[in-house]
């Protein structure tokens, strides 16, 4: 069996306990790997290395070209070791292999990529006074970043984190989630590979509360939280971090919506509204899980969508021809089943899927759900999806409102006018126009609500992990 350890200031190894965890396939459900199992002493070790590499290495010391030149050879080892860090998402989480493979891995890759070059990029502004004084601008790393990364989209996740952190010259104590740990020590013995000088990326591994996660976020020497999980965890974390005043981004829970208007592209529609909630078996913040169908189309529409789930092949997720796998965890696979379950308590009807064998759950399609249901009001993070009709543009913009959280929401229409006016009037830090999941790293990322707090990608993650500063030089 595998052992992935820490990886704290330049060096794998086990806990000061001897502890560890097993790492379990989902598919199997049996244990593959075994963890180092860390708590407050391995976080304290971690952030202590990562803070002399700060302020004694020469890691923030460097110029962003030599930064960046590191953070492409980590991408192209990223690369190099695609199969085997696809297969330990994979056999971590269920994640089909061809997703984990296809996307995950070069997405990982596109970040280090990405944030080592806008890094270098990022002009400063100089701002000339009429008083006889010169201003310009500096961005200067503000120390240590926790990154708290989740399961769902393990390698992904945790470079979207990492990446600007690292390219603007912080150090970084990642602790990845406990179901999914094995690509984030991968990641860290690739980084040592590329050059990254010891302490710059630290892995600690373990739970979260009352264990590594909770030590790390409430650690006083960290300077930044940034964390991707469900909006509870959220919460703790954004309280432990305002009594150190560190500032926190908080990319948290979501209730994705999906609203096809009756002049939308169908085959576009249906193609990309199967992928918005099946992808990952559901298990997407983003997932399109309430599907909002103007009434001309809802018959079509339905007929094409059920059919397009039921032809979904599930199986081994290490298989080519898998197209969805099983639920990550048994404990994550208690709660989707207690959705799928209580259906008809809730008023709503199963239409098509239902539970599987093991872990699995089958695409599931429900009807009939009144609109204060939980399973319209709750995230249900599986391949479940609640489909609803509507008749005019106001009552799909109050339904796609009508919930606590805030991070995505959909549209298909033909109209233009349309697009522009709907996509104003959502409550969604992200909205999709006829496509579903595509990302410019340009662009925010975040939500409203309990979906989080914070934006990243491009000068919103600059101006998280950096501290902007003004000099003001006299020169008359």
């Amino acid at each position: 069996m595998e052992f992935f350890g820490h990886v704290i200031d330049g060096a794998e190894g086990g806990s000061a306990s001897g502890e560890t965890f097993p790492s379990v396939d989902p598919y199997t459900r049996e244990p593959w790997a075994e963890i180092a199992l860390g708590g407050a002493g391995e976080v304290d070790r971690a952030v202590t290395a990562a803070r002399r590499a700060f302020d004694e290495g020469p890691w923030p010391r460097m110029g962003r070209a030599e930064r960046g030149r590191l953070l492409h050879r980590l991408a192209d080892l990223v690369l190099a070791n695609a199969d085997t860090l696809a297969l330990a998402d994979t056999r971590d989480m269920g994640k089909p292999i061809t997703q984990s493979r296809g996307n995950d891995v070069p997405r990982a890759a596109d970040n280090l990529r990405f944030f080592a070059d806008h890094a270098r990029l990022t002009p400063a502004e100089t701002l000339p006074m009429d008083s006889g004084h010169h201003a310009y601008t500096r961005y200067d790393p503000v120390g240590v970043a926790a990154a708290v990364a989740p399961w769902n989209f393990p390698l992904m996740l945790e470079t979207w984190k990492i990446a600007p952190a690292l390219a603007w010259g912080n150090t970084v104590v990642l602790k990845p989630a406990e179901d999914t740990p094995a690509s984030a020590t991968i990641l860290a013995r690739l980084a040592l590979e590329a050059g990254l000088p010891p302490g710059v990326l630290n892995v600690v591994h373990g739970h979260g509360p009352d264990s590594a996660g909770q030590a790390l976020t409430e650690h006083p020497g960290v300077d930044r939280i940034t964390f991707t999980g469900e909006s509870a965890t959220g919460r703790v974390i954004s309280a432990a971090a305002a009594k150190h005043l560190v500032p926190v981004s908080l990319e948290l829970g979501g209730k994705g919506a999906n609203a096809v208007f009756a002049d939308a592209d169908l085959d576009n529609a249906v193609a990309w509204s199967l992928r918005a909630i099946f992808t990952n078996a559901g298990q997407v913040c983003l997932a399109g899980s309430r599907l909002y169908l103007q009434r001309p189309i809802l018959e079509e529409f339905l007929a094409r969508f059920t059919a397009g789930a039921e032809a979904m092949r599930l199986g081994d997720p290490k298989l080519e021809s898998t197209e969805i796998g099983p639920l990550a965890s048994e404990t994550h696979h208690r709660k989707v089943r207690g959705y799928v379950e209580t259906v008809a308590d809730e008023g709503g009807t199963l239409h098509s899927g239902g539970l599987g064998d093991g872990w699995f759950v089958r695409p599931t399609v429900i009807t009939g759900m009144p609109a204060g249901g939980r399973h319209q009001r709750e995230e249900i993070f599986g391949p479940v999806v609640t489909i609803t009709p509507f008749d005019t543009e106001d009552e799909v913009v109050a339904l796609v409102n009508g919930t606590r959280y805030g991070l995505n929401a959909m549209l298909f229409t033909e109209n233009l006018s349309r697009a522009h006016r709907v996509s104003a009037r959502l409550r969604a830090g992200t909205v999709w126009v006829n496509c579903f999941f595509v990302r410019d790293l340009r662009a925010p990322f975040g939500g409203v609500g309990d979906s989080g707090v914070g934006r990243e990608g491009g000068t919103f993650s600059r101006e998280f992990f950096t501290e902007p500063k003004a000099v003001v030089m006299q020169i008359g």
